[in-house]
């Protein structure tokens, strides 16, 4: 069953409902009888798996009617009617940054990914991308330099990873950050899989950054589904004679925003985040050490916990606290009620 017919059903039925039609109904709903008898006749030791791999900690499931299912993707015309989630489920909901491009990508685009994605972190994006091998390894990679925060949306189940080489690289993202699935534990990685993954990708988003894309490039299909999403596009430009620069020139050319310097990005986010004048990484790092730097990168663009900061810091309360004066002090951030702190730039 695809996503669509799922979300046509919902409107109509709760799940309970449609379990207890008789195989007239469902026939009349345009379900086929395949579906018919998974739905009369489930496969129990199918749905014990999933069970299993929710009762570990860390993993969760989000459905449409979760307070935690992002919004930014519901908005788009086929939302995910399930998500598996490994790692930290509230992050779907924050301001994202998602970075593609390509498998073989050339060490400057390696370079280009990992810096954007850290100075975007260090501004307080969550940066999202595929866990793929080339570009999107980079820009998680340098989400974690940053001590921000990364989403890898895969196109598998969740009790594996794949390309297998990134197991590490998974592991150290679920720490912090989150992997997302539409797709059930068990699930092979197939070739059908990814575009469906790239809609989330661009669904999750406020805007989607191509660094390195060839002609004939999925980074490409996942940049169309964010324009069709209306979401904010932006590619980094390359020779004319460099293969992998011919995907991002062409969507420029089609109306992506030309990149040079992360700035061209954030000036098109002015809502999420305030400052009376640019700010660049270098400029941070040199007015705050090291362990400021980090609390700081902690602190979200919506009201964020004491509480979670001292948990996932490791810090008392007092020490916290008195680096969170310091930062509010400094213009940083600035104190709500009930204890919780929010990032200002």
């Amino acid at each position: 069953m695809g996503g669509r017919t799922f979300l046509k059903l919902l409107e109509i039925h709760t799940p309970a409902q449609l379990f207890s039609e008789s195989n007239a109904a469902l026939s009349a709903l345009g379900l086929k009888s395949d579906i018919i008898q998974a739905i009369k006749n489930p496969d129990w030791s199918i749905v014990d798996t999933d069970l299993e791999w929710l009762g570990q900690n860390n993993n969760y499931v989000l459905t449409l009617e979760d307070s935690r299912y992002p919004d930014q993707l519901k908005e788009i015309s086929d939302p995910p009617p399930l998500l598996f989630v490994r790692g930290n489920p509230d992050l779907l909901s924050h301001p994202q940054i998602a970075i593609v491009g390509s498998r073989n990508p050339s060490t400057l685009g390696i370079e280009t990914a990992t810096a954007f994605a850290l100075t975007l972190s260090q501004y307080g994006f969550v940066i999202t991308s595929g866990l793929a091998l080339g570009i999107d390894a980079a820009s998680h990679q340098g989400a974690l330099k940053a001590k921000g925060y990364t989403i890898a949306v895969a196109g598998t189940g969740l009790d594996r990873v794949y390309p297998a080489r990134h197991l590490e690289l998974a592991t150290e993202i679920v720490k912090t950050g989150a992997m997302v699935s539409e797709f059930p534990p068990g699930t092979l990685a197939k070739a059908n899989h990814f575009p469906r993954r790239n809609r989330i990708i661009s669904g999750l988003c406020q805007g989607l950054l191509v660094v390195e894309a060839a002609k004939q490039s999925g980074s490409l299909i996942t940049a169309r589904m964010a324009l069709e999403q209306n979401r904010e596009v932006f590619a980094i430009p390359g020779s004319i004679h460099n293969p992998l620069a011919r995907g991002c020139n062409a969507l420029i050319r089609e109306g992506a925003k030309l990149v040079e310097t992360t700035e061209d990005i954030l000036e098109e986010f002015h809502q999420y985040f305030q400052q009376d004048e640019k700010i660049s990484s270098e400029t941070l790092q040199t007015t705050l050490d090291l362990e400021q730097q980090t609390l700081l990168n902690r602190v979200m663009f919506s009201p964020t916990a004491i509480d979670k900061l001292v948990e996932e810091s490791g810090n008392s309360v007092e020490v916290i606290s008195s680096m969170l004066l310091i930062l509010e002090l400094q213009g940083y951030i600035e104190a709500n009620a009930g204890s919780t702190y929010t990032r200002l730039r």
